[in-house]
């Protein structure tokens, strides 16, 4: 098979498990267990954000978190004041995606280093999340939305069908929806990874320098996807916060912003399914551990294997030192050794059969 073919194949494939998904798991799962995977589908639209900016863009980022926050707390807040989700749900979107233009405006064109860049992220996220928790009183509130500092912003309306306030979408609704949502968006960057704009960003993140010598601008193409990325998160902090109907400033937390790269690194940076499986499997894990709390005794093992933090950390570390290309661009690299060398071992074969007639 050739690489065109295989790429149809592959594109095939998620696209038949997606639908399945979609239509088998309301019918076959009790409500409890598709309520957990909603959750797991709108956090891979967060981790598919990152791979964009990171994966695709070159552009290490710590502050995905910042736009996935913004984009929750816009929509709770439009949503007390306005009533219907349709505008809410446009301002979680333009919002970070301004928020993000912004300040990849001041970074790209201010020429700053990849390294100060992370950290620049990294800082403002801890800003909001610090600027957030500290609006507990009655006198911080925008509307009639109060901000609720560190006690956050319980009984969020849910979403409804657009234009119709009385038509509001109940928890199964939300799994569709989450759900095509993670597929539009995988299949949509897979057609802009493809496109003119895809190329370049790559041959950007390939070597900055010869890009430009070629007439290109890295500032604006690295400003665009920055901004498409934040559009990205806040979509998924609408979800979010649609999901639990809940949201605090704990969302704008180092825990959270550490996670979103955890899983990109563990699925595979470079690709798009693998920070998806990355982020479902360290999710899924993150819940079996917790549902395995040890209620007490002294057992060593136990509590080692309850502690979370330390699981993502030893996880981390081996991924990083064992598999550093990340679980799905390994897998595919020994799927293609053992088709060149089955390949190589048929065309051995030949010389002798043709003896043999």
């Amino acid at each position: 098979m050739n690489a065109r073919l295989l790429n149809l194949v592959g594109l095939g494939l998620v696209g038949a498990v997606g639908v399945a998904f979609l239509v088998l798991v309301p019918r076959l799962f009790e409500l409890d267990v598709v309520l957990e995977l909603t959750v797991y589908m709108i956090m891979a639209i967060l981790a598919l954000s990152l791979a964009l900016i990171w994966g695709y863009g070159g552009i290490l980022c710590f502050g995905q978190s910042a736009f996935f926050g913004l984009g929750a707390y816009t929509y709770a807040i439009a949503m007390f004041n306005i009533g219907e989700s349709t505008v809410p749900l446009l301002l979680a979107v333009i919002v970070p995606a301004a928020f993000a233009a912004l300040l990849g405006y001041f970074m790209f064109y201010g020429r700053i280093s990849d390294v100060y860049l992370g950290v620049i992220t990294l800082t403002v996220t801890l800003i909001l999340f610090n600027s957030i928790n500290s609006t507990a009183g009655p006198e911080f509130h925008i509307g009639s939305a109060r901000l609720g500092g560190f006690n956050g912003i319980p009984g969020i309306p849910p979403l409804n069908l657009p234009g119709n306030k009385a038509a509001p979408i109940d928890l199964e609704g939300m799994f569709y929806l989450a759900t095509s949502a993670l597929l539009a968006t995988y299949f949509g960057l897979r057609l802009l990874l493809a496109s003119r704009f895809g190329r370049i960003i790559v041959g950007i993140r390939e070597n900055e320098r010869r890009a430009e010598l070629l007439g290109y601008d890295p500032r604006a193409y690295k400003l665009a996807t920055f901004t498409i990325g934040g559009a990205l998160a806040g979509f998924a902090g609408c979800l979010f916060a649609n999901w639990g109907n809940f949201v605090s400033p704990t969302i704008f937390g180092l825990a959270q912003s550490a996670q979103i790269i955890i899983w990109v690194i563990v699925g595979g940076r470079g690709t798009l399914i693998g920070p998806i499986v990355g982020c479902i499997g360290i999710q899924w894990l993150t819940t079996a551990l917790g549902a395995n709390q040890p209620s007490g005794g002294s057992d060593l093992w136990a509590k080692i294997f309850a502690n979370a933090p330390l699981i993502f950390g030893i996880i981390l570390i081996a991924f990083v030192l064992l598999v550093p290309k990340g679980l799905v661009p390994t897998l595919g690299d020994i799927g293609q050794s053992l088709l060149v060398s089955r390949g190589k071992g048929a065309k051995r074969l030949q010389p002798k059969r043709a003896e043999e007639g």
